[in-house]
């Protein structure tokens, strides 16, 4: 007898220990169901990618948080809001977002950008940007006559920022007398261009510049070489744009391969 009792000592002393961390996994019992620990893991790194530090006081309200959400759920259930088409519709748009934001932030894993694929964009913007940069004004205006009358009004002493802020039709930089800062000469249409990069500097167009936007007055201030950011400067937005492009390839390459009838 004694022997018995002993061995079915032994063996409850077993099962509660197998128990211990099956218990230690669940934060709460509600109702009868388990809460697991990973619920509130997972909301933890929600908040904390937040930019929100995980105090013990924030924990706290995390753990306080997952037990009201079972308690909810569990009487949404009983109300049989669980199988409304609604929800399903919802559930199912949400498996989609989660899938896909997986499906994205895996491809970007295994597909990083690297510092030589930084190097060569940023070599391609310093090709593309560099040599001059020209600091020029302008006054934009609807019509030949009115572009040859403002010429005129300059030659007789005029101020030309004073002309811009009054009748320039580009607003933006009329308020700032025509001053459109520093630019290379790619930055704007063939027409303006071709004129502003024959003028000296202080130098007005003597005839009026005609582009899709208008007649144009064109002074041209200063002339300088290119100021490029240095690479480490601009490395994230590089790596950003690049991991951009690189997503919207793959989601295009799906698309192409995929039958849709």
């Amino acid at each position: 007898m004694k022997k018995h009792f002993l061995s079915a000592f032994a063996a409850a002393a077993v099962m509660g220990a197998l128990a211990l961390p099956a218990a230690a996994q669940n934060v709460a019992i509600v109702n009868g169901k388990a809460v697991p620990q990973a619920r509130v893991d997972a909301l933890a790194q929600q908040v904390a990618a937040s930019g929100r530090p995980i105090t013990p006081e924030i924990a706290a309200q995390i753990k306080t948080e997952v037990i009201a959400r079972e308690v909810f759920m569990q009487e949404a259930q009983k109300r049989g809001l669980d199988v409304t088409p609604d929800f399903k519709n919802q559930m199912e748009l949400a498996r989609q977002t989660i899938l896909i934001r997986d499906l994205f932030a895996d491809f970007q894993k295994k597909n990083p950008v690297t510092d030589a694929d930084v190097k060569a964009e940023y070599d391609k913007f310093a090709a593309t940007n560099g040599g001059q940069e020209y600091h020029a004004r302008h006054i934009l205006v609807d019509t030949e006559d009115q572009a040859k009358a403002i010429i005129a009004q300059l030659k007789k002493g005029a101020k030309f920022e004073d002309i811009a802020k009054k009748s320039s039709k580009d607003t933006g930089s009329g308020a700032k007398g025509g001053d459109l800062d520093w630019a290379n000469a790619g930055s704007y249409v063939k027409e303006f261009s071709d004129a502003m990069v024959k003028l000296k500097k202080g130098q007005t167009t003597d005839t009026p510049v005609k582009t899709q936007f208008g007649y144009h007055i064109i002074r041209l201030d200063d002339v300088r070489t290119a100021q490029l950011p240095k690479l480490e400067d601009v490395k994230p937005q590089i790596v950003q744009q690049l991991e951009q492009q690189k997503l919207a390839a793959f989601q295009e390459e799906l698309r192409a391969k995929a039958k849709i009838e």
